[in-house]
C-alpha cells in the first residue's frame, strides 16, 4: 500500500513537491485525461468556466494539472479539473501535467483539500465529500478532521447538514440556503418542521440569527404542546370537560391542576385585551 502523504492538510503545497518526476511538468494531450469520478464538486458554472476558458486562451494553463496513471495510457484527474474544462473550452490540445502513482485514498484527500482551498464546494458537497472519504478510508469524524485540517465541530456540523430532506439540500445547493442556515434547520427535530422552516426562510429572507430565533420559540411552542397534552392526560374527564368550558367562556388559556379535592385553576393572559374581557367577566359574575 502507497505511503501515507502527512501534511495534506496544509494543502496541496504539501504533496505537489513529491509529485514532480524526473522529467518535471509535461504537456499531456488533453484527450488522454479522463474526468476523476470522484470528484467532490457536483457542478461547474458554465459562466466561470468561459471566463476561464478566455483566460486560458489568452495565458495559457498557469498551474499544473495534477494526474494519476490509468489504464491503456490514459490519465485521471486527481485535482485541476475545472481547469481541464476550460482548456477544452479553450480548444487547447495539451495541458501541463504532474503525473504520480496515487492510492484512491490519497487521490479522494487531494481533490477534496483543493477544492475546500479554492472554495469550490457548496456545504452540501463539502459534506458528501467527506462523508465519502470517511467510507472510503475508514476514518472517523476526529481523523477526517485532522487530514483535512479542519476542527471536529466543524466536520460534525457539516455531515449533520446530510441529514435534511431533499428539497432542503438542493436549497442549500443552489445558495439559497447558506451552511449557518442549514446547520440551525439540522437541529429540529422532524423532517416536517425542517421543510416548513426552511420554505418560511426563503419566503422572508431570515438571517441566520432570525433563523435561530425562529428555530427556538419553534421548539419552546413544540416543549409546551408536550408538557399540555401530559398535564391533560392526567386529568380526569370531569376536570378536563371544566378546563374546556372555562377557555371557551373566557377565551383565555385555563390550565386546572388537582383533583376534584384539590387543586388550583390558572388563568393567563397575554394582551391587554384578554385582561380586560377577564375583568368584564368577572364584572358580569358579580352582578348576576
Amino acid at each position: 500500500m502507497p505511503k501515507k502523504i502527512h501534511g495534506l492538510g496544509r494543502g496541496l503545497d504539501a504533496l505537489l513537491p513529491d509529485t514532480v518526476p524526473e522529467g518535471g511538468v509535461q504537456e499531456i494531450d488533453i484527450g488522454l485525461i479522463d474526468p476523476n469520478p470522484n470528484q467532490p464538486r457536483q457542478s461547474f458554472s458554465e459562466e466561470n468556466l468561459e471566463q476561464l476558458a478566455q483566460s486560458i486562451r489568452d495565458q495559457g494553463v498557469l498551474q499544473p494539472i495534477l494526474l494519476t496513471p490509468s489504464a491503456d495510457g490514459r490519465y485521471s484527474i486527481v485535482a485541476g479539473e475545472r481547469r481541464w474544462r476550460a482548456a477544452r473550452m479553450a480548444g487547447i490540445r495539451t495541458v501541463p501535467c504532474l503525473v504520480r502513482e496515487l492510492s484512491r485514498q490519497q487521490q479522494m484527500e487531494a481533490a477534496l483539500i483543493e477544492n475546500m482551498q479554492r472554495e469550490d464546494l457548496n456545504p452540501v458537497e463539502e459534506a458528501l465529500g467527506i462523508r465519502a472519504l470517511m467510507d472510503e478510508c475508514g476514518y472517523t469524524q476526529e481523523q477526517a478532521a485532522e487530514r483535512l485540517a479542519k476542527s471536529r465541530p466543524a466536520v460534525a456540523n457539516l455531515l449533520r447538514i446530510l441529514t435534511l430532506p431533499d428539497a432542503v439540500l438542493d436549497e442549500v445547493r443552489k445558495g439559497l440556503l447558506s451552511a449557518g442556515h442549514a446547520r440551525v434547520l439540522a437541529g429540529l427535530d422532524s423532517a416536517h418542521a425542517q421543510l416548513a422552516l426552511a420554505e418560511e426562510t426563503l419566503r422572508e429572507g431570515y438571517s441566520v440569527r432570525q433563523l435561530e430565533e425562529r428555530a427556538a420559540a419553534k421548539k419552546s411552542t413544540a416543549a409546551s404542546k408536550t408538557k399540555a397534552s401530559a398535564h391533560r392526560g392526567d386529568l380526569s374527564a370531569e376536570l378536563r370537560g371544566l378546563e374546556d368550558e372555562m377557555r371557551e367562556t373566557l377565551g383565555l388559556r385555563v390550565t386546572i391542576a388537582g383533583s376534584e379535592r384539590k387543586g388550583r385553576i390558572i388563568l393567563q393572559y397575554h394582551t391587554a385585551a384578554e385582561l380586560e374581557a377577564l375583568y368584564e367577566a368577572i364584572q358580569r359574575l358579580r352582578e348576576g
